[in-house]
């Protein structure tokens, strides 16, 4: 929007040219959505607390997280007002990768949205049923792959990539890549869901990986950039750069409430959004393989709740005494902080590993 703007400015005063560039308008985007979570998280935690609309606690897990019952949550919301303000400020309201990013994080927080109301506003303990939670999830990512596929502009756009690799390509078919693109951006989505156990343990990863990718759509969306390091280029790509510069401030707005001891927690309508933009994103810069290695712990945690199940339905036995995985480690005697910590460590050198990708090739 501000983009518009500062181009009329621009015939008056040159200076104004300087907004035309990515890198600023991220950073001004970043900065946009921390202003806004800051400066509506405390209305919307006093609104949520008012309203009663707070955590439910399982008395089967760690004894400690009793205390967090009536802890408000449903505070994605505040993740997703941030996220859509600063982009819709500062971004290229032309780009069809940027309206296709919000629609799609936005869709997927209304499914999260109706879910938490189920549970905390109607009172129903299971919420959404899975199979209509699952289904609401596949058809808008089924959407968000198809509208992909159809707008693509170049074969870059369609092609699987592997990294550390310098010309390995495979070209996909349409329902190839939609069937691709649909596990991607559901399969990311229910991960960061299953992460967000303790006070921001999915949040800090989802903001390293979302600022990771931001890199990777500002190299890939710059013919120069991408040619160096031998990435694909995909024209007006790079404007993905100014949602994920928001993500990252809006989350660590968030964080900056749900720090321990959090003061509000961001529910299915929060995670189930953020893991939705984050897989959409890595589809529109086709970096999926490295996301999978940068988002390692939302594999690790979901990777434990399927093999929990799978050992219990097949031996009766479980392997870990909780899952997801973090429920474990608390139930070994580990502090919440420090299990928190810890995963957010392991995150930052993951995500250093997937940006080294773009050098080892």
């Amino acid at each position: 929007m501000l983009l518009y703007l500062t181009e009329w400015l621009a015939k008056f005063h040159s200076g104004f040219h300087v907004f035309q560039y990515l890198t600023l308008r991220g950073i001004l985007a970043a900065i946009t959505g921390l202003g806004v979570a800051l400066a509506v998280g405390p209305r919307m935690i006093a609104w949520l607390t008012r309203y009663q609309i707070g955590q439910q606690v399982r008395t089967d897990g760690p004894q400690s997280h009793l205390q967090k019952s009536g802890t408000p949550t449903m505070g994605g919301v505040l993740i997703l007002v941030a996220t859509a303000a600063g982009t819709l400020v500062w971004a290229d309201l032309s780009s069809r990768f940027v309206w296709i990013l919000v629609a799609t994080t936005l869709a997927f927080g209304v499914v999260g949205f109706y879910d938490d109301y189920l549970k905390l506003v109607v009172g129903n303990s299971k919420g959404l049923p899975a199979r209509y939670k699952y289904l609401g999830q596949s058809i808008v990512a089924l959407g968000c792959a198809s509208v992909l596929h159809a707008l693509h502009q170049s074969p870059a756009e369609t092609q699987l990539y592997v990294p550390f690799f310098k010309t390995v390509a495979v070209p996909m078919t349409t329902v190839g890549f939609i069937v691709y693109a649909y596990l991607v951006i559901v399969g990311t989505s229910n991960a960061v869901n299953l992460t967000d156990g303790l006070d921001g343990l999915a949040i800090m990863p989802a903001v390293m990986v979302a600022g990771a990718l931001g890199v990777f759509a500002y190299a890939t969306g710059n013919v120069k950039f991408a040619t160096y390091l031998q990435i694909p280029y995909i024209p007006g790509v790079g404007e993905v750069l100014i949602f994920s510069a928001t993500l990252v401030g809006s989350g660590l707005g968030f964080l900056w409430f749900n720090a321990y001891p959090a003061e509000v927690f961001m529910g299915d309508v929060g995670a189930l959004a953020i893991g939705a933009s984050l897989g959409t994103i890595a589809v529109m810069v086709r970096q999926e393989i490295v996301l999978f290695v940068m988002g390692g712990v939302f594999v690790m945690e979901t990777v434990s709740v399927m093999m929990q199940v799978a050992s219990f339905k097949l031996r009766g036995k479980r392997i870990f005494r909780m899952a997801p995985i973090h429920h474990h480690f608390e139930l070994k005697g580990w502090a919440e902080p420090k299990v928190i910590v810890r995963f957010w460590i392991i995150s930052f050198l993951l995500v250093l590993a997937g940006l080294a990708t773009l050098k080892i090739r």
